[in-house]
């Protein structure tokens, strides 16, 4: 049972009218609704989203929101991440499947994704990259590209951190973790 009650409908005008626009005739996240109860916390969320055309390819966003929710434990944004985008970002099955069990050196990634891999795990687990992996990095990636990572990396940790601290349930339709 989740920690915080979802708000129900009907929603307010505002809320509303953001729920219509990313959810394009879908029912609302449980997490959104649930965020909707902070008025100012929801729009400030939902503001601060990296969803839109980027620097960074879909199927790199959703490798980096992947493997960062993966790593964070968060089952719920991941499964819903990979039943609305993997098919689109073209992840295959065995990809979907390293994203939480696999290591950044996979062969089923490229080198430009091994690094990617390798980006989120440094931050997830030291905080920061170190001058080598920077180098690394910098040999595929662009500066406007390794912002876009960084600050997708750490937006889906607060995504992370909120679905977990709320134990909210995994959506219907959503995708588990592989055992």
């Amino acid at each position: 049972m989740t920690r915080i009650a979802p708000l129900k409908p009907p929603f307010p005008p505002a809320v509303q009218a953001r729920l219509d626009a990313v959810m394009q005739g879908a029912p609302p996240l449980l997490l959104f609704t649930t965020l909707a109860r902070n008025p100012r916390v929801f729009e400030r969320f939902m503001a601060g989203g990296l969803l839109d055309k980027g620097s960074i390819t879909l199927r790199e966003r959703e490798i980096v929101i992947d493997r960062t929710t993966a790593r964070c434990g968060s089952e719920y944004e991941w499964g819903v991440h990979v039943a609305i985008f993997a098919k689109a970002a073209g992840l295959t099955p065995e990809e979907i499947h390293a994203t939480v069990k696999g290591a950044p050196d996979d062969p089923c990634w490229s080198p430009r994704e091994s690094q990617l891999l390798w980006l989120v795990d440094s931050l997830h687990h030291t905080g920061t990259v170190s001058d080598d992996l920077w180098a690394t990095l910098r040999t595929e990636f662009t500066e406007e590209q390794l912002l876009e990572c960084i600050v997708l990396t750490g937006f889906y940790h607060t995504v992370s951190f909120v679905t977990n601290a709320l134990k909210l349930p995994l959506e219907p339709n959503a995708a588990r973790f592989p055992s």
